[in-house]
């Protein structure tokens, strides 16, 4: 990756796409995400930040709720990266 990552827009309100679905899979004691023809297995915390992603909070309020859970973790930067990658993948809106 080259430059700067792309700022978080902090108006954003993101919510999962449509089609896309978020669901626990006991089977295989993971979280994934339900795609038009495609599965995702998530891994680390990306379940918590996308159970944040509820369209009523904005991207800032998702990245202080967060590091308020986990304030030793670097999430002021990794977190916008993570959403803004999902966006725009188009899972997220």
């Amino acid at each position: 990756m080259t430059g700067a990552p792309a700022p978080l827009d902090t108006s954003w309100r993101p919510t999962l796409a449509r089609g896309v679905v978020l669901r626990r899979d006991p089977v295989r004691d993971a979280d994934l995400l339900l795609l038009p023809e495609r599965v995702v297995v998530l891994d680390g915390s990306a379940d918590a930040v996308l159970r944040l992603c509820d369209g009523v909070r904005d991207a800032a309020a998702v990245v202080a709720e967060l590091a308020v859970r986990h304030p030793a973790a670097p999430v002021a930067v990794e977190v916008p990266e993570f959403l803004n990658r999902l966006r725009k993948e188009g899972w997220l809106r």
